[in-house]
């Protein structure tokens, strides 16, 4: 009789870990829609507009305010869920975590997308083709050779929708224990999120100098389009200082 209910005890328990997770696999593959389909509504500064708001500095420069920018802004992300989880009953704490996600990936992929204006290595295409190859590089955490056609395509298929799926589901679940700082406090959260964002644009920015054009050599580039339906500006800061330079702000 015994043996029967531990065998009854399993098999309900081994049902329940098969929901859920079945439930975490739906809910990372909606949360990696999610961000594919925020990606184009990121609005990127071009070269020109850069060098307007940061007068006298070159790429690296530039680069490193962006950089210590866009650890700012993922670093507040990582504060407000780590003072949520810190509380005596965390609200909604998947929904604050899906926020954070998506939160993060809008900030760096804007910081991407203006890294490759910055080393000169625009993609070419059309608005979602040129969102498509900054999805690749965040989701690879790799700066990607824009300037080769077989990395920006026509159109987002459907099997090219299901591998990146796949891979910023990879990254997600590789990088939960950093981007959920369940009773560790808004400092611990904050500092998690600077740190791998700092890493992150560390790696794009080594593959971006190997491919980079001198701003000398640039062709003339149009200016890019805006979203229709753009995020707001002030949740995605890297920064706009047009050219302040403030101390909590200094890249390291």
């Amino acid at each position: 009789m015994a043996r029967r209910r531990t065998a009854v005890v399993r098999g309900k328990a081994l049902e329940g870990v098969r929901k859920g997770g079945a439930r975490a696999r739906a809910g990372l593959a909606h949360l990696a829609d999610r961000i594919i389909d925020i990606a184009p509504r990121v609005p990127v500064r071009d070269l020109t507009t850069l060098r307007e708001q940061f007068p006298g500095l070159g790429p690296e420069e530039i680069a490193d305010r962006l950089v210590a920018g866009a650890a700012k802004a993922t670093a507040t992300v990582g504060a407000g869920v780590g003072a949520a989880a810190m509380m005596p009953v965390p609200p909604a704490m998947p929904t604050e975590l899906a926020a954070e996600v998506t939160g993060v990936a809008a900030i760096e992929l804007k910081l991407i997308a203006e890294l490759h204006e910055v080393y000169g290595v625009r993609p070419a295409g059309t608005l979602a083709q040129r969102s498509t190859v900054y999805l690749n590089s965040w989701s690879q955490e790799r700066g990607i050779e824009a300037t080769k056609p077989s990395t920006v395509s026509a159109a987002m298929n459907s099997r090219m929708k299901r591998e990146l799926r796949q891979r910023i589901v990879k990254r997600t679940v590789r990088n939960l224990p950093n981007l959920m700082p369940f009773l560790v406090g808004a400092a611990v959260g904050a500092v998690m999120n600077r740190r791998d964002t700092r890493k992150l644009a560390a790696r794009i920015r080594d593959d971006l100098r190997k491919v980079q054009v001198p701003w000398d050599e640039l062709p003339a580039l149009p200016a890019l389009e805006r979203p229709a339906d753009a995020l707001p500006e002030h949740a995605l800061e890297l920064d706009m200082g047009a050219g302040r330079h403030r101390k909590d702000d200094d890249p390291g």
